[in-house]
């Protein structure tokens, strides 16, 4: 589908309403529309597309186009755009000459940064100049964007785009060339995205694939009803779905029938009309149904689409408490039943109907890019298109700021300050069996007005670790003091979101904040979210946690669940955040007297879960064993992590971090609970049988096929999930990646030993073999795991005898032994040639091994050669005899840096590497020499002959001589 921002259209005026702007019909603003900053090449075809919502010619009078560079935040260009005017249909633009069609002001090729950067446009005589810092002194829009998923830089963010984030030009939209086109998403919300580059003119807005299979696409009241569902192809056709027509005043069902997906259009359109003679129908809709979607006045209803079957929604009953599908709710001005929004679509606004249907009908389109379902938002009223591609005109709404006509700047209401959003108090239990005091406050640590678009909150079920509810705050914002309330009808002041009464659940269960601009967190089967998570309160019924345990390893691990305990006051109480800003810190919270809107009642000295005190560091903690559930594809890998200390140790204050090799950041932060068993060991896994739970991540890996796992010591908070790797208050690691950026901050040495997984190794992991050696990737081999018991190490038990001798191939005879012991007492040479070695090894033999199997092999030196003599340690006979069959099919090692290592029992191996290599050259010089020398007796003859001539007298009288001089 696509969007193309237009004139106002009247249909649509009640989404300004919404927040707060009144435009006029003919007003508009101008906007940043399209950016392309990074081209395949050299970058000849940038530009940046300028937009007036009029969708008319418009004057650029007094405004400014700012360019700056998010290294030092300061502008690089900037362009004075007095004197221009956009075209008839709205559009400017700047860019290169390449751009087609022409840009109004050309720009030299490879004049937009890539990013991390900015492009503001201002209005105002406020002297923009270049080399000035970033401002929002008469800012009318901005786009701060990056080439790289990694890149963040707060200044730029928090002046120019505050709340929002920078986007991203994804170079792997498409195979050409891509641009990033502003979108609208629903409402009065408007986003970046990545697309094709369309410049001077509509932008595609493609939306994004949807995580609901089946969606409405477009609904026609009165004349002409009918339906339209949008689907992926092919069909789903083993889905069950009804279709339930909700009474708008009684909530109760008026009308259901089962949809029959059997086929949809090339279009992925399926329709469903009363005109049996439309040729693109995919069911009939009966004419009970028909009739209900034609009633004249003031109309007022919910179309659903559940996952089911008619029997669960017989005519009659009342609203079905089950999460629909997709539902759109309309009114036509009359009184609508506030469950239908509070059930079907919470925090958000129903559909208002125009005028227009009161002269035969109107048609509903979905139009926005958003990907989520359950937004009347998405909708505009437009010409029908069944069975056809929506026809969206689009709105005249400006996204950030308002420039009426005549130059006066209307600020719109938006983000401010910098700071993040918290859960600040949670009251989940209200006396009264029917609980119509539940809130959740939710405050912008700035203090200040702030827009919550693109954040969601979640509420979890603590018995099946999935939300029972959802909930888009997109087109909401905190009050001037940064608060936000969502809760029951009786909560006052009145919530910005009405729940019905008990939504929220008394425990176990949690609350989660999240950010999330590419629709819901979580998605159907999916597992715990923690990819955009704000914050999280993990809280309990009295008398049990363990409901919610699953959760709280997720969202808040490590840390006691909160209990809102009812014996606090006879009256109601609440969770209130107090002491600390720190997200997902539980510590943080008290029970208090409640305080809706309002600064939270905390008491002087916190009385619930006070802060923690940090253990002291103790000796003898390690890493133990490292396990990857998909390091090998046997079904029953399992990933682990053990950790060995002292018997009964307290492991407190020790925190486990994993961290992933691309990008190089902390996937999983483990506050460690509890104590190391009468052995010493503290296991950390997927299975029950663990001291704690390995958190399920995104990708499903909680142990990487190629990363790192670190033991830090030190507070929970030090140590966030995202956070690059560190060697502060850090105890161990093992680094099982060839980043070398992880291996010299992880490590003291850049020295490596990858192993490498195979499927015929059948179950691995990588195990401790040196008790006492921290951080070293020399003390680690793999074998079959051995969870809670003693690793599986190379043993006397299977010895294989060991002789290799190594030289450099340019070695000098006269300076090999002198450099042999120069060598051996170098740091860090030995555990390097030990790695050579295993890794030469392990490459020709494909049998695990590693540096530890020649741990009790020695080093010495052997006319001027390194030798390394003494036993290779095996894990098995079969081991050792695949060892021993590799150095017997090795004549020659050819190890990095130009070392060469043979058996020291080979006589040749001395001579051809070690006498040819001096002497055989020295004899070759001589021979070379001589024949130089003999070459230039002759020459020297020759020339004295020619120079002194034979009697020729002579030469008659004797013919013997005559050949002479010529030989």
């Amino acid at each position: 589908m696509t969007m193309r921002p237009c004139l106002l259209l009247y249909s649509c005026l009640w989404a300004l309403a919404g927040v707060g702007l009144v435009l006029s019909l003919g007003e508009g603003c101008l906007l940043i529309s399209e950016v392309n900053a990074d081209n395949p090449g050299l970058d000849t075809t940038e530009f940046v597309e300028l937009y007036h919502s009029s969708g008319q010619r418009a004057s650029l009078e007094g405004y400014s186009l700012v360019f700056y560079n998010g290294n030092g935040n300061m502008a690089y260009k900037v362009l004075n755009l007095t004197g221009y005017v956009t075209e008839d249909s709205g559009y400017f633009l700047v860019g290169s000459a390449s751009v087609s069609p022409r840009p109004a002001i050309i720009l030299q090729a490879n004049s937009i940064q890539n990013g991390l950067d900015g492009i503001a446009l201002y209005h105002g005589e406020n002297g923009y100049s270049i080399g000035m810092k970033v401002t929002a002194t008469g800012l009318v829009d901005a786009i701060v964007y990056k080439s790289r998923r990694s890149d963040s830089s707060g200044v730029l963010e928090e002046v120019l785009t505050p709340g929002k984030p920078s986007f991203l030009e994804d170079e792997s939209f498409q195979l050409g060339d891509e641009s990033i086109e502003r979108c609208w998403l629903s409402g009065s919300n408007w986003t970046f995205q990545a697309g094709t580059p369309s410049p001077g003119s509509t932008n595609p807005c493609t939306s994004p694939s949807i995580n609901s299979p089946v969606q409405i696409s477009e609904l026609r009241l009165g004349e002409g009803v009918f339906l339209e569902l949008s689907m992926p192809q092919p069909a789903p056709t083993s889905t069950p779905l009804a279709l339930v027509l909700l009474d708008g005043v009684t909530a109760t069902v008026s009308f259901s029938m089962d949809i029959q997906i059997q086929d949809s259009t090339s279009k992925g359109l399926f329709l469903i009309t009363s005109d049996r003679g439309n040729v693109s129908v995919s069911q009939v809709l009966p004419p009970e149904g028909a009739s209900l979607l034609q009633q004249p006045g003031a109309l007022v209803g919910a179309v659903v689409l559940y996952s089911g079957g008619v029997a669960d929604y017989p005519t009659g009953s009342p609203l079905s408490q089950d999460q629909p599908i997709d539902a759109l709710v309309y009114t036509g001005g009359g009184e609508l039943n506030p469950n239908l929004t509070q059930t079907l679509i919470p925090g958000r606004e129903p559909f208002l109907l125009s005028s227009r249907f009161q002269e035969g009908g109107v048609s509903l389109s979905r139009c926005g890019a958003a990907k989520w379902s359950r937004d009347p938002g998405v909708f505009l009223g437009g010409r029908p298109t069944p069975g056809q591609t929506n026809e969206c005109l689009g709105l005249g709404l400006c996204p950030h700021t308002v420039v009426a006509q005549g130059g006066t700047v209307i600020p719109a209401v938006g983000p401010s300050g910098q700071g993040e959003f918290l859960l600040s108090e949670v009251n989940a239990d209200s006396p009264g069996a029917r609980e119509d005091y539940e809130f959740i406050e939710i405050r912008h640590t700035s203090g200040q007005q702030a827009s919550l678009d693109g954040v969601w909150l979640l509420l979890f079920n603590g018995f099946n670790n999935k939300p029972y509810q959802q909930m888009d705050l997109t087109g909401h914002s905190t009050d001037p003091h940064g608060f936000f309330l969502l809760g029951s009808s009786g909560v006052t002041p009145r919530p910005s979101i009405v729940l019905p009464p008990n939504t929220v659940q008394n425990g176990p269960d949690a609350v989660a904040l999240y950010r999330s601009l590419q629709g819901p967190p979580f998605s159907q089967g999916d597992s715990v979210p923690t990819e955009g998570l704000l914050d999280a309160v993990v809280y309990r019924s009295r008398g049990s946690d363990k409901g919610a345990k699953a959760l709280g390893e997720v969202l808040t691990p490590g840390q006691p669940h909160l209990l809102e305990d009812p014996s606090f006051s006879s009256v109601d109480e609440s969770l209130s955040r107090c002491g600390s800003l720190k997200p997902r810190l539980l510590a943080a919270f008290q029970v208090t007297l409640l305080t809706p809107m309002k600064e939270n009642a905390c008491a002087l000295e916190p009385t619930l879960h006070p802060q923690p005190t940090l253990e002291p560091k103790l000796d003898g903690f390690v890493i133990f064993e490292v396990a990857g559930a998909n390091w090998t594809n046997a079904t029953d890998q399992q990933a682990f992590v053990e950790l060995r200390a002292p018997p009964q140790s307290s492991m407190v204050g020790y925190v486990l971090v994993v961290f992933e090799q691309e990008p190089i950041r902390a996937s999983i932060s483990i506050p460690l609970t509890g104590e190391s068993n009468s052995l010493g060991f503290y296991l950390i896994g997927t299975s029950v049988s663990t001291n704690q739970r390995l958190p399920v991540v995104s990708n499903g890996t909680p142990i990487p096929q190629r990363g790192a796992v670190a033991l830090y010591h030190g507070f929970p908070s030090s140590f966030p999930v995202g956070m690059t790797a560190s060697n502060l208050s850090l105890v161990d690691a093992v680094v099982f990646s060839d980043d070398q950026e992880l291996l010299q901050t992880l490590t003291p040495s850049s020295q490596l030993y990858t192993p490498e997984f195979r499927p015929e190794l059948g179950l691995v992991s990588l195990s401790r073999c040196s008790c006492c050696e921290l951080r070293t990737p020399q003390a680690w081999t793999p074998s079959k795991p051995t969870p809670q018991n003693d690793s599986l190490c190379p043993s006397q038990t299977f010895p294989l005898e060991l002789d290799l001798c190594v030289s450099k191939q340019e070695s000098k005879q006269g300076n090999a032994e002198t450099d042999c012991r120069k060598w051996l007492h170098r740091e860090g040479s030995r555990e390097a040639m030990r790695s050579e070695v295993a890794l030469y090894l392990e490459s020709h033999c494909h049998c695990g091994f590693s540096p530890v199997h020649l741990h009790e092999a020695q080093f010495s030196c052997y006319e001027g050669l390194i030798r390394l003599s003494g036993h290779i340690l095996a894990l098995s006979e079969d081991q050792r005899n695949n060892i021993n069959q590799t150095l017997k099919n090795t004549s020659l090692m050819q190890l990095s840096g130009g070392l060469v290592g043979m058996s020291c029992q080979e006589p040749e191996f001395y001579r051809s590497k070690g006498s040819e290599m001096t002497s055989g050259w020295e004899i070759a010089l001589v021979f070379a020499a001589l024949l130089v020398v003999g070459l230039a007796v002759a020459v020297a003859a020759y020339c004295y002959r020619r120079r002194r001539p034979l009697n020729y007298s002579s030469i008659e009288l004797n013919n013997q001589g005559e050949g002479n001089p010529d030989f």
